[in-house]
């Protein structure tokens, strides 16, 4: 009878061991799942979604490109920067791009106002400021914001420099 208890026993104790076996193994099969689906659904997607994003700019700036406006050279600035360590000059050639031939016309009309708002704004940078790309495109925004104030109608879609020279006296 001891022999008898004993063996069972031991068949209740290795059924336990399966169940705890067959519980862990399943526990791991339910953590991987679990992690490979956060996984796609936290990386993968965003790396989707910013793939997706790149290829809308590129449709936009492509589109952009197509609807060129109207060119129109504002002219050469040469102004004093605002730099009080040394003296430093800008030279830059303004480009902006319109709309139509009516705005073409009421920029050309009020050309005065627009160098004298572009040269006030120049006036007003440091070298330091214009030095990084996002400052020439802050300068940009700038103007392109300036002249559209002065215009009855905007119509300025963008701002060009052709010509961008910084110099040290």
């Amino acid at each position: 009878m001891a022999e008898e208890n004993k063996e069972q026993e031991e068949q209740q104790q290795g059924g336990g061991k399966k169940k705890l076996i067959i519980l862990l193994v399943v526990l791991l099969l339910l953590l991987g799942g679990g992690g490979g689906a956060a996984y796609k659904f936290l990386v993968l997607d965003k790396q989707k979604d910013k793939q997706e994003n790149k290829v809308q700019k590129i449709q936009e700036e492509i589109r952009n490109v197509e609807n060129i406006g109207i060119m129109f050279e504002v002219g050469t600035f040469v102004v004093n920067l605002a730099d009080k360590d040394a003296d430093r000059y800008l030279k830059v050639t303004v480009i902006l791009e319109i709309e139509n031939e009516q705005i073409k016309q009421e920029v050309e009309k009020r050309l005065p106002q627009i160098k004298d708002s572009i040269t006030t704004l120049l006036f007003t940078k440091t070298s330091r400021e214009l030095k990084t790309a996002e400052g020439v495109e802050k300068l940009k925004e700038e103007i392109l914001r300036r002249v559209n104030a002065i215009l009855p109608l905007g119509g300025v879609k963008n701002v060009y420099f052709t010509d961008f020279v910084i110099q040290t006296a």
